[in-house]
């Protein structure tokens, strides 16, 4: 080795060994100072009597939910959603082959496990009959022939990215079927794909409020001339927050969001905890008739169930001003439904769960003579087949899921939709993140997603041996008790007259 390159190893090592000890000075020098830091602050007891080390417990705390996701947690273990459950929309909305091996990993024997009667003499695959559509408002001017019984429940702009609004936009139209707007108005980006939209109208009225706050007309009517605008629904609550309104966090309402709300920018947006003109089973009654009036198109509202006798109530009412003052459908959300943020107390506890409120509303349905009138809409956390088939066979006419098409939109659950880092750009309006979802890639999935869930749900069905899944009846699902034993639905929950509703011919 010659005298030049011999030097030049040697200044190498000579700056290797500086920096070295310079890092190691400055990690010290970090050290001590986060040394005494904890010792002399008040706030955390972890860290004042045990400085430094007990910084590692609010780290540990923080990357608890990814090592259980990924390294801990058993397939049927996680919530709200586990992983046998996300892997099968993963599967379902890639198209890759959803079949499994060597067993269900399911188990069968917790109470409230719906388990379908299989049928000796199951229906032939070839004698399988098209999803046929279903009429909603025939009191209407324009009534809305809905093509599709699963379609994409309630997800704001501003909740939601733009990319994921797009994604979501294109690819319900490649589904046919439809997607709410959520609570947050209606953007050009729900437009994009041209799919059919349900209006919803939140109790802050985004996107057809007038300077006051109030619900305008003249706004009303200009959303209603939006041909892609099917229906309109009023909602009174959601699962995660019933009683409380909606939240979008001030790092979520940008310019555009806030011009499309009406209301300003870069303030958390706190709609009212329910709507000021609805304060009675009239009122609402009124509410309805007044935007069904207005816009001509097909109006109900959204609800979670807690106390029953005013659904009661409202049908008796309905049955002194006629059944074409009765709302169109009721869309019935569970009380452990999700959303991006809302306060844990009413989350975990507040609202019954879809499970007791969908055959409840629809047998008060029912014993008032409306169950053919009024559709009714169920959603939350129905994102599997087996969900989907249940809900369709204890008395729902559609069913709509919102995390179902996050998932297809590639959410990994990570839990930070109310922070705007959403790593995967699905909940964030950081420019970063909505890199990685490409609208017209993820809208394909999507739709795959759809299609593959009503695949599986006809599947079911014809194992029943009924030739669609909106022909599955109570009868078909038993519900596993406490014994262990199983129960039929139909006798835990039996139709009034123990009769089962007939639906028309166009809904099935």
């Amino acid at each position: 080795m010659d005298s030049a390159t011999m030097d030049y190893v040697g200044q190498m090592l000579q700056w290797l060994s500086t920096a070295f000890v310079v890092v190691i000075g400055v990690v010290a020098a970090l050290a001590v100072l986060a040394f005494f830091v904890d010792v002399l602050q008040t706030k955390d007891a972890v860290r004042r009597n045990y400085p430094l080390i007990g910084r590692f417990r609010g780290l540990f705390s923080g990357l608890g939910e990814f090592f259980r996701q990924y390294f801990f947690a058993m397939d049927r273990e996680e919530m709200p959603f586990n992983r046998a459950e996300r892997d099968w929309i993963a599967r379902a909305s890639t198209g890759a082959k959803n079949t499994i091996a060597f067993g269900s990993t399911k188990s069968l024997t917790p109470t409230g496990t719906p388990i379908f009667v299989n049928c000796p003499f199951p229906q032939l695959e070839e004698e399988q009959e098209a999803v046929s559509s279903m009429v909603i408002g025939p009191h209407c001017a324009n009534p809305y022939e809905a093509p599709s019984f699963v379609n994409i429940s309630a997800m704001s702009y501003g909740a939601l990215s733009r990319p994921a609004v797009k994604a979501l936009s294109k690819g319900a139209r490649l589904a046919n079927c439809w997607l709410n707007t959520g609570e947050g108005g209606l953007s050009k980006h729900h437009l994009r794909g041209n799919c059919d939209l349900v209006f919803q109208i939140g109790t802050a009225k985004y996107g057809v409020r007038d300077e006051h706050g109030s619900l305008s007309d003249d706004k009303l009517r200009e959303v209603a001339a939006v041909p892609q605008v099917k229906m309109f629904e009023i909602k009174l609550s959601q699962g995660a927050k019933p009683g409380k309104g909606g939240i979008l966090p001030a790092a979520k309402v940008t310019q555009e969001i806030a011009r499309i709300r009406g209301i300003p920018a870069h303030q958390a947006s706190i709609s009212p905890n329910r709507h000021v003109d609805i304060g009675s089973e009239g009122e609402l009654l009124d509410f309805v008739n007044r935007v069904r009036n207005v816009t001509g198109k097909p109006t109900g509202f959204k609800t979670v169930v807690g106390a029953y006798g005013w659904l009661e109530r409202m049908c008796e009412l309905i049955g002194e001003r006629g059944v074409e003052h009765a709302p169109d459908f009721i869309t019935i959300d569970s009380g452990d439904g999700g959303t991006g943020a809302a306060p844990m107390p009413l989350m975990d506890n507040v609202g019954l769960p879809i499970r007791e409120s969908l055959p409840m509303v629809a047998n008060i349905l029912a014993a008032h003579g409306l169950r053919e009138r009024v559709r009714i809409i169920a959603s939350g956390k129905l994102i599997t087949p087996s969900e989907v088939a249940w809900a369709l066979a204890a008395g729902a006419d559609f069913i709509n899921t919102a995390r179902g098409f996050m998932f297809a939109l590639g959410c990994i659950q990570s839990l930070k939709c109310n922070k705007n880092t959403c790593p995967t750009g699905v909940t964030t309006h950081n420019p970063r993140f909505q890199r990685g979802l490409v609208p017209h890639e993820k809208a394909q999935r999507v739709a795959a997603y759809h299609r593959n869930l009503v695949a599986e749900v006809a599947t079911i069905a014809h194992s029943c041996g009924v030739s669609r899944p909106r022909k599955l009846q109570r009868r078909h699902v038993r519900l596993v008790q406490n014994t262990g034993v199983s129960v039929p639905m139909d006798k835990l929950f039996p139709w009034p007259q123990d009769r089962e509703p007939a639906r028309s011919a166009a809904a099935n």
